[in-house]
């Protein structure tokens, strides 16, 4: 009978493995039901089946990722490890559908089950297992890793909650826990075989070896355990499947007998507690000491078990390191990985046993940086105190690290005191802390910017002494998106339309979406372009916008900035044009050339009480406006709570103006404005980031451009050409904005309710430029009004957009890395 068992279910599985038809996942479907979730096929429900679904999914996953590794231990080929603090995944089932190529049949197979798609993809939770960009970026890159067949691993840590589920309760931010995976995952492999001890603080002894030599054994440690969950990600239509590796924190000892049995029940188990808080949270307040100490203890955490992982691996196929290098290649994504430097010096110092010089060799041939940031105040620092304490040796290393650095440096630049003070690894203004990104760029053979006006500002302003220490190292590596999550699976109609006109090469070259230029004069083109439009739009309206209390008119303009809250990406910028078309309609309403719809989304840290009051001015604008009858359908505000990639895959194909206004010279990249063009949203935008490189590919006539340059804005803030105040004075209208914010119009009258973002805009120390921007600003915005009632013509520059973005291609920029930074042919 057993054996009868056995037999039925290898055939159900070669049925599916041979062939994918709906029949089939059907059958898969049902013995999922009974066999591993224990349910009545019958009777069993929708999440049920969602399950089931997923469990089919994953278990062709799971062949050919087994199938992919081999490949890689048969050919000896050289392996990258992408480190990353986040990877902001969203949904697996429907990526996973389309890059496996069953979209199709497995629609058909839920239909027969009397399920849609559609209603199984919502039961989804979103992975929450990053924040913003850099998490976005990293599953971007995952995705382009495993299409390109790169032998590649991403690393990071499998959160059990969420940076927070936001909520807006009277237009006010409020928090909560995001329990992303209540209800369990079906898309991980716990590996209970990959488990390995991360240690925390204890105390360094040293002692001279036999050959003389200085060495340190690190004892009476704390010890976490770190248990691997891994998540699969397939290429696109290729067989290839690679894994996420993330790490989970678990207690080396489980349960104190002795406590439990003495009454002492809380503290029986408060080792337990403490050790899993680690892989707890993502991005855990930073305001007390003890959230300071926990996020360094994650950024250890992660980085000290992958670092046994790879030793492990490495292990299998070499006796030496000196090979290493050659076999190994790891890129930290930002400064959060860091510590991954010292932590390989130590072990091959102090494991292994090799000399300093070797060691280090080995170390800057492994390692790549990418720095994410041109914001001075968000270059990681760690203070020696804290460092020294939980981990006290990687501080001797970076000590010793930075001792050989310096007289490196005294030897470049003679007699420099203040040479050696700007590169030091160690920051000794007040109090002692340690320069996480010059450790990067010191210990990596390769730094990289995400833009080219990035790269160029890391050069020049943010490290220039660094790059003339360093000629050759900074090089630049634009940032991409998957052309296969953020157009084929979020917009299906637009996916459709441009396969339908030039085929489907463009999926992994997106270069052949210039094809569509040939169309921007066919009318009946533009016809189906305007109708796909509108009807992302109405499904943006069903699904996402139940935030605006009012009546939506589908054609109108859909202005749309969906990021993270923070100053330098100015959403209150926008929301001063939506006081300004709000006073233009009352004092005269023809004077606004077409219907608006702004739509905002994103969250602010819980700790930037200046973010969270701009998201309260928004909502309480949008309150005025969409209650007020002078208004009426000419502009509607939203506000759309929790912003993720879910709702982003509805928000973007829906947009027709995509916001990009950072003030220039501060947003490191963006991709954002990337997902927007390539689904037909035309940007308004400063010359800042991949905006500048977005102009340059759809050229000045397909893009509306406005505010200072980054060279300009450096000015403007070191000494003010027109203030603030003296602006207000010369054009009433900005006057007039900023005063009805001051008068308690938006907020019941109250006028100190905003005082604080009042009086940011008129100060003459505004980081942020947006007085001195907003004048542009207004005549760009009036500009677009006039532009988008010529909807033909608006049409072209949206096929424009979207057929000149073949360069921001995440398979693009992975190719990049591989050929100039890995060491590998692509």
């Amino acid at each position: 009978m057993a054996g009868t068992e056995k037999e039925k279910k290898e055939k159900l599985y070669d049925d599916i493995f041979g062939e994918a038809t709906a029949e089939n996942i059907k059958k898969c479907l049902q013995h999922h039901l009974l066999s591993f979730q224990g349910r009545d096929p019958e009777r069993a429900g929708a999440r049920d089946t969602y399950k089931a679904l997923a469990y089919t999914l994953r278990d062709i996953l799971v062949e050919k990722w087994v199938k992919t590794q081999k490949e890689y231990y048969d050919r000896h080929q050289k392996r990258v490890y992408y480190l990353s603090l986040e990877f902001l995944v969203g949904r697996s089932l429907g990526n996973s559908l389309i890059n496996l190529g069953l979209l199709d049949e497995a629609s058909k197979a839920l239909h027969e089950l009397g399920y849609g798609l559609e209603e199984m993809r919502e039961l989804e939770e979103d992975a929450a297992l990053g924040n913003g960009g850099l998490g976005r970026l990293a599953a971007c890159f995952l995705d382009s890793i495993a299409t390109l067949k790169i032998p590649a691993y991403g690393y990071g840590i499998r959160y059990e909650y969420g940076l927070f589920f936001q909520k807006l309760l009277n237009g006010f931010q409020m928090e909560s826990p995001d329990n992303w995976s209540r209800y369990g995952t079906p898309w991980e492999f716990q590996r209970s075989q990959h488990l390995f001890p991360v240690c925390f603080n204890g105390k360094v002894h040293s002692y001279v070896d036999s050959q003389g030599r200085y060495r340190a054994r690190w004892v009476d440690t704390e010890d976490v355990m770190a248990m691997a969950c891994d998540m699969l990600v397939p290429g696109f239509n290729n067989d290839n499947v690679i894994n996420m590796r993330l790490w989970t924190a678990k207690a080396s000892r489980e349960f104190d007998l002795g406590s439990f049995n003495q009454g002492k029940y809380i503290s029986a188990v408060q080792s337990k507690v403490a050790s899993e808080t680690i892989s707890k949270v993502l991005y855990p307040s930073d305001i007390m000491v003890e959230g300071q100490e926990l996020r360094f203890k994650q950024q250890y955490f992660f980085v000290a078990a992958t670092f046994q992982d790879i030793f492990r691996r490495f292990k299998k196929k070499y006796s030496s390191f000196a090979f290493f290098p050659d076999a190994v290649a790891v890129q930290l994504n930002d400064t959060h990985p860091a510590i991954a430097i010292p932590e390989l010096m130590r072990l091959l110092l102090d494991n292994e046993g090799l000399g300093w010089e070797q060691a280090w060799d080995i170390t800057v041939r492994t390692f790549g940086y990418t720095n994410h940031t041109l914001m001075p105040e968000a270059l990681e620092t760690w203070s020696v105190e804290l460092m020294g304490r939980v981990l006290p040796r990687h501080m001797e290393i970076i000590y010793e690290i930075n001792k050989r650095f310096l007289i490196t440096v005294a030897e470049k630049f003679p007699s420099d005191s203040e040479k050696l003070r700007q590169l030091s690894l160690i920051s000794e203004e007040n109090e002692k802390r340690v320069r996480m990104a010059h450790l990067a760029i010191v210990g990596s053979h390769s730094v990289n910017g995400v833009a080219e006006l990035h790269t160029h500002l890391l050069k020049t302003r943010i490290f220039p002494s660094f790059h003339a220490l360093y000629p050759g190292k900074f090089n630049n590596k634009t940032n991409g998106i998957t052309p296969r999550r953020w157009l084929l699976k979020c917009n299906p109609p637009l996916a459709g339309l441009i396969t339908e006109a030039i085929g489907p090469a463009w999926i992994t070259d997106l270069d052949r979406l210039r094809e569509l230029e040939a169309f921007v004069d066919d009318a009946a083109f533009l016809e189906n372009w305007q109708q796909v439009k509108l009807a992302n739009k109405k499904r943006y309206l069903q699904k996402v916008d139940d935030y605006c209390g009012a009546k939506v008119d589908p054609n109108s303009l859909f202005d749309v900035q969906v990021k993270r809250i923070h100053e330098y990406k100015r959403q209150l910028l926008n929301c001063l044009h939506v006081i300004s078309l709000y006073l233009r309609i009352i004092d005269d309403r023809e004077s606004v050339k077409t219907p608006i719809t702004k739509i905002f989304s994103g969250k602010a840290a819980p700790s930037y009480i200046q973010a969270k009051l701009i998201i309260k001015l928004i909502c309480s604008v949008a309150e005025v406006v969409n209650n007020d009858p002078r208004v009426g359908d000419k502009l509607k505000v939203s506000f759309i709570p929790n912003y993720n990639v879910s709702k982003a895959e509805v928000i973007i194909p829906a947009a027709d103006l995509s916001e990009q206004i950072s003030t220039a010279g501060t947003e490191a990249s963006g991709t954002g404005n990337m997902k927007f063009a390539l689904n037909g949203a035309l940007t308004v935008g400063t010359l800042d980031g991949a905006n500048i490189e977005i102009l340059e590919e759809v050229g000045r006539e397909n893009i509306y451009i406005f505010g200072l340059t980054a060279e300009e804005a450096e000015f403007e803030k070191k000494q003010m050409s027109r203030t603030p105040a003296r602006i207000c004075m010369e054009n009433n209208h900005i006057g007039h904005i900023i005063s009805t914010i001051s008068s308690g119009v938006f907020s019941d009258g109250d006028r100190n309710f905003f005082k604080d973002i009042s009086n940011s805009l008129l100060s003459e120390h505004d980081p942020y430029l947006l007085v001195a921007d907003l004048e542009q600003y207004l005549d760009c915005q009036a500009i677009i009004e006039q532009d988008f009632c010529n909807k033909d013509n608006w049409t072209r520059k949206a096929i424009y957009n979207v057929a000149r973005m073949g360069k921001f291609s995440s398979d693009r920029s992975i190719t990049e890395y591989a050929r100039d930074i890995w060491g590998l042919d692509v």
